[in-house]
This record gives C-alpha cells, sequence and structure tokens, in this order.
C-alpha cells in the first residue's frame, strides 16, 4: 500500500476551511494546497459543498484534500482525503487507494505516526505543535524540539499543525521538519479569509522554510 505523493512542490500553508467559498481567495493569493473540513452539514448540502471545493480547486490546479467523507471523496474524484486517527480505522483506506487518491493522517504521538506510516500515506500531519485557537486540546502541545526529533524518522512530507500563527511561524518553519503548515484561525479575519494575513503568510513561510 504506497499513496501517491503530493508531487516536488512543498505543500507550504495549508488551510483548513469550513466552506468551499472560502477557497477561491486563497488560491488568489498563491495558497497551493487546502482543505475541507465541515462538521455541520449532512446529505444533499454536504455534497453540494464538496462538489463546490473540488470544482473551485480544478479551475486553480491545486491540491485539494477532503477532511473525514471519503466515501464522497471518492465518488467525485478529490485530489486527496485527509484522516484522523479513528476514521483511519474505519475508512476503507484501499478503496481509497484503489481509486488513485492521495491520502493525509493525522498523528500526536511517536506511536501514532508509526500507525500512519504503516498506510503509507502522501504526508502525515504532526500536531498540535502549540495550544491550538480553534479546538479544546485532547493531546498536549508538541513543541518544535519533538516536531524536529519525531521529524528525523519520516520519510514522507509533514505538515506541521495546531496554534501556527505569523508571531510563532519562523520557527516552525526554521526546523526544515514541515513541508507544509497547516492553518486554521491566522488566514482567518473576522471568519473571512484575509488575503492580506495569508500572503504574510505564505512569505514568511517561502522566507525560512527554504
Amino acid at each position: 500500500m504506497k499513496f501517491p505523493k503530493c508531487n516536488e512542490k512543498p505543500l507550504g500553508i495549508y488551510p483548513v476551511v469550513d466552506r468551499a467559498y472560502k477557497l477561491k481567495p486563497l488560491y488568489e493569493v498563491g495558497i497551493t494546497t487546502a482543505q475541507l473540513r465541515v462538521k455541520d452539514m449532512s446529505g444533499e448540502v454536504l455534497e453540494n459543498e464538496v462538489t463546490e471545493a473540488i470544482k473551485i480547486s480544478e479551475k486553480f490546479n491545486t491540491r485539494f484534500f477532503l477532511n473525514d467523507f471519503w466515501e464522497l471523496g471518492i465518488k467525485h474524484k478529490a485530489y486527496g482525503i485527509h484522516l484522523g486517527q479513528e476514521d483511519i480505522q474505519e475508512a476503507d483506506v484501499k478503496a481509497i487507494l484503489d481509486a488513485g487518491i492521495r491520502l493525509g493522517i493525522s498523528t500526536h504521538t511517536p506511536k501514532e505516526i508509526d500507525i500512519a506510516l504503516g498506510f503509507e500515506p502522501s504526508y502525515l500531519a504532526i500536531g498540535p505543535i502549540y495550544e491550538p485557537i480553534s479546538k479544546k486540546l485532547t493531546y498536549d502541545p508538541v513543541g518544535i524540539k519533538d516536531l524536529k526529533h519525531w521529524a528525523k524518522n519520516v520519510d514522507y512530507p509533514i505538515v506541521a499543525i495546531g496554534g501556527i500563527t505569523i508571531e510563532n511561524i519562523k520557527n516552525v518553519a526554521e526546523t526544515k521538519a514541515a513541508n507544509g503548515i497547516a492553518m486554521i484561525s491566522d488566514v482567518l479575519e473576522d471568519g473571512e479569509i484575509s488575503k492580506e494575513r495569508t500572503t504574510a503568510l505564505i512569505e514568511a513561510f517561502n522566507t525560512y522554510a527554504n
């Protein structure tokens, strides 16, 4: 089992959004990887949101990952699917592989990294690096030191996630451990995409990660 790669270009600033329409302004300022994570929709409404996100992403030729809803990802030929540790045990991972779709997996501990590596994914997300702004903490923050240490044994792209902002992105990017940095809150202003903030994050990543 080996999932397709995400091409050679770094995943870079990797926003996670809750609505498809938020993708367009991100792509317009140069974001090349993004994720749709919807927690408050189901049925036809959810499916329409997913197809809209895929359509926008294809128009901009970007790497779009769908969180959790792997059946919809397969049905509508998403570029990639992102699964958490619990989801990976319940999903039909072989069906995702057979569909030629990329797979990202969340990890929080060395044990979870080992589990994820068994699937030979397209990338691993490691976090929370810092205390997250957007959700209640269920795992202790990883911190910069452990991020570097854990990344040494991983031959796959790593996405750092959790509590990363314009103020601390330099510390994460300079480790050279992260091929991508996931962003939830820091690309937003009053709940909507801020092109200015997003551009500043892209510039910071390009400056410190290279």
